[in-house]
């Protein structure tokens, strides 16, 4: 796909135009539901989303690589199966996306890298690939991502600019930046995005729909990420329903992946509603709401971005939940991170010439230069200090069930910056506080849309739990995401970007 025209802003949900976009709009259970009694086709509903990508990639550049020819390919051969009623899996007939970080059989994985070779396509499919071809999903292509998924935004010198669905001149985030724009444009319904550091939750709270990173392990990886056990990959959503039905998908052993969890019993879907044993939605749950997270947060919160998760917070108690605001306690663990972050970034590109270094974005190659520097002594203080943090927060949770804080402490900021202009700050980690504290200790933490703010632009409540306790996210995020759309704070309707007339 060509890199989009640096023409304006502006978004609209999709109103009544035409039945194209009228499939577009249709979650993946809505779809599923259509194949299953006859009154949709999975023909058409690939149709539709290649058809929308013709029209609203342009201005988004959230596709870095689209193969119709295959897509329509799966999705005739899924709707013979649907015909003979023999659906080969959970996802059978739904267009799904996939965040070019991970190996697509049959496709080149690009990175967002100069260095790559764009004819090298992969023998194989990562585990999450996989699985979504064992159900039946039609590929339809590979959505952009920062270089090598560096930093909380997308843009990079292989792909361009990503945009915002809700704004063109704003950012989409990152680094699953193009799976956000995508989903929230209604360019395939689902998509699977990975989270180092906050780069589901990023672009989920900048675009506006659902993004969960799992339980690390959760969703199998291969190849190791070399950010190492920050990495996670997850669904992106506009539904949490859809969430709980890709994670019945993509979770469960891979032996490629020797940190992978096993299986979840009972299923993220049955959980949603306390199919589990549990009871549903979030009556009793203790709920602990924390505006600023840490003793010292170091970027204050935009005071409507604070009001929504406010909101999310009442709501939350008068759907039963035991609301109490309280912080964890910790200092901001941002230096523990960079260690880690750093030093990965140096492992990703130590195989690269220097002519190829030179390529690479001139933030990267900073970051990588500090990586290098470090020591195994560095590595392992950084180690010891998140190992304290997750002792921490394994002890938070034994007071409450669920952790409430703003995903972001600001809405969506000129595209093509990693740092808000103005701000001073010098790295993405400066103004993501609420989402890389979750990757050091391995938790699950999912993005909410909680409504607006006063700029018009999506805000993101972040839902947290103790580790291996994913159905609790869910649960309460499918609780809280319905009774925000019921009250009309949210709609879960795709948004069309329009350029400035």
């Amino acid at each position: 796909m060509t890199a989009p025209t640096d023409q304006a802003a502006g978004a609209r949900r999709t109103e009544g135009t035409g039945a194209q976009d009228d499939l577009c709009a249709r979650t993946a259970t809505e779809l599923l539901a259509g194949y299953r009694d006859g009154s949709l086709s999975p023909v058409d509903a690939v149709d539709a989303v290649l058809a929308r990508i013709d029209r609203l990639d342009p201005l988004l550049n959230s596709y870095c690589l689209v193969d119709p020819e295959a897509a329509r390919r799966e999705a005739a051969a899924s709707a013979e199966r649907w015909r003979r009623g023999e659906p080969c899996g959970l996802l059978d007939g739904v267009p799904v996306s996939i965040k070019d970080l991970l190996l697509t059989k049959g496709w080149p994985t690009l990175r967002g890298s100069l260095s790559t070779d764009p004819d090298a396509a992969s023998d194989q499919d990562a585990p999450a690939v996989a699985r979504l071809r064992e159900h039946g999903a039609v590929l339809v292509g590979k959505t952009t991502t920062p270089e090598f998924g560096w930093k909380g935004v997308t843009d990079g010198p292989r792909t361009g600019i990503t945009r915002n669905p809700w704004d063109v001149t704003r950012t989409s985030g990152g680094s699953s930046g193009g799976s956000a724009a995508a989903v929230a444009a209604g360019l395939a319904p689902l998509s699977v995005g990975t989270d180092g550091g906050g780069s589901v939750r990023i672009p989920a709270a900048f675009c506006g729909i659902f993004g969960l990173k799992p339980t690390y392990g959760r969703i199998p990886l291969y190849p190791a990420s070399p950010f190492g056990t920050l990495a996670h990959a997850g669904p992106m959503t506009r539904t949490v329903e859809d969430a709980a039905l890709m994670m019945d998908v993509l979770c469960g052993a891979d032996d490629r992946d020797w940190s992978a969890l096993a299986p979840y019993a009972g299923g993220f879907r049955a959980a949603l509603e306390g199919g589990n044993g549990d009871a549903a939605g979030v009556r009793g749950l203790r709920v602990a709401y924390s505006p600023a997270l840490t003793n010292d947060p170091a970027v204050p919160v935009d005071p409507a971005v604070a009001a929504r998760v406010r909101h999310a917070a009442d709501v939350l108690a008068d759907l039963g939940a035991e609301v109490e605001e309280a912080d964890p306690g910790f200092a901001d663990p941002v230096g523990a991170y960079h260690t880690l972050w750093f030093s990965g970034a140096a492992k990703v590109v130590e195989h690269l010439t220097p002519e190829q270094f030179g390529r690479l974005d001139p933030g990267l190659q900073e970051v990588c230069r500090l990586g290098g520097s470090m020591s195994a002594l560095d590595y392992l203080g950084a180690v010891d200090e998140r190992m304290a943090l997750g002792v921490l927060m394994g002890r938070f949770h034994r007071r409450y069930d669920l952790l409430l804080t703003p995903a972001l402490p600001g809405t969506a900021f000129e595209a093509g910056h990693e740092v808000p202009p103005g701000s001073g700050l010098a790295r993405w980690t400066g103004w993501t506080p609420f989402s890389y504290p979750f990757n050091l200790t391995q938790q699950p933490a999912a993005s909410v849309p909680c409504g607006t703010a006063a700029d018009g632009l999506p805000v993101g409540a972040q839902l947290v739990a103790a580790r291996h306790r994913d159905d609790l996210v869910l649960r309460a995020s499918h609780a809280l995401l319905t009774a925000l759309a019921a009250e009309g704070t949210v709609s879960l309707a795709p948004v069309t970007p329009r350029p400035l007339a």
